[in-house]
């Protein structure tokens, strides 16, 4: 089974022209949800803001060559091996479902568009497998609200979006295949649940991927050129800079937050 491509199969009921059709809506989709997301939370505006405050309060010019070496660098650490995660089950878990993604992803777009080579359809079960693995183990065993607070693990909030989309998509994917592919009602959930996922992206934290590797590179940045000893270590909640620049982040007001990790600092521990 691992050596059948499915969508050769499907190509028997859905013309491939439609089946890429699809995929690039798909893209339109994930391009417009990032871009109405940045704009709607105004994350970039903020993100350059902070990047001309760091400028004046530099202390030394990097160059171009440190600058390309910091690049380098937040690619090799923040992204390809996720070393912002200290916890080496979490960071586990995200470099699954991570490299799982982007081999299912770029795969499938492969198979869509005629690629006949023969490992393809292996690679493309084993992303999806690897997605899923990743995801299931986040989802019962390492999301923050079940494990510290003994909450249940079907509890769904709107930032769950993305990872139960992702799930869902790599599930009815693998099913699907090991069904015999065709037009079946698997394949609708399948096509469903990718919808979602890719079509969500305003509303899930998927944008959050893209804008995450420049945050890191800005902050090596500011490290390098001396910057970083003026300006805050991690946002504030509580800060009216903070509170104007996101104005859907929920104001945890009160006593000193504490810092939870990816820049934001929490009353209490969720799953985002």
């Amino acid at each position: 089974m691992f050596m059948i491509n499915p969508f050769a199969e499907l190509s028997a009921s859905i013309p491939p022209n439609v089946m890429q059709g699809y995929l690039i809506l798909m893209v339109i989709l994930v391009a417009g949800g990032t871009i109405l997301d940045m704009i709607h939370k105004k994350s970039a505006q903020y993100f350059f803001e902070n990047s001309k405050k760091a400028k004046k309060s530099a202390k030394r010019t990097v160059s171009g060559g440190e600058s390309m070496g910091l690049a380098v660098s937040t690619v090799a650490s923040e992204v390809l091996t996720s070393s912002e995660f200290c916890n080496p089950i979490r960071r586990m878990s995200h470099l699954l479902i991570m490299y799982g993604f982007i081999i299912f992803v770029v795969t499938t777009a492969l198979m869509i568009f005629g690629n006949t080579a023969a490992i393809l359809p292996q690679l493309w079960h084993i992303g999806a497998l690897m997605l899923a693995v990743g995801g299931y183990w986040f989802w019962f065993f390492i999301r923050v609200d079940v494990s510290a607070e003994g909450l249940s693990w079907f509890r769904f909030e709107r930032a769950d979006l993305f990872i139960v989309s992702l799930l869902a998509t790599s599930t009815f994917a693998l099913i699907w295949s090991f069904t015999g592919g065709g037009l079946t009602i698997i394949f609708a959930l399948f096509i469903l649940s990718s919808t979602v996922l890719f079509g969500g992206v305003y509303f899930s934290k998927f944008a959050h991927m893209f804008f995450k590797p420049a945050a890191a590179h800005q902050k090596k940045m500011t490290v390098a050129d001396g910057s970083r000893e003026n300006l805050p270590v991690d946002f504030d909640l509580t800060d009216p800079e903070v509170q104007k620049a996101f104005p859907d982040i929920p104001q945890y007001m009160g006593e000193k937050p504490e810092y939870m990790g990816h820049g934001i600092r929490r009353e209490k521990p969720n799953h985002y």
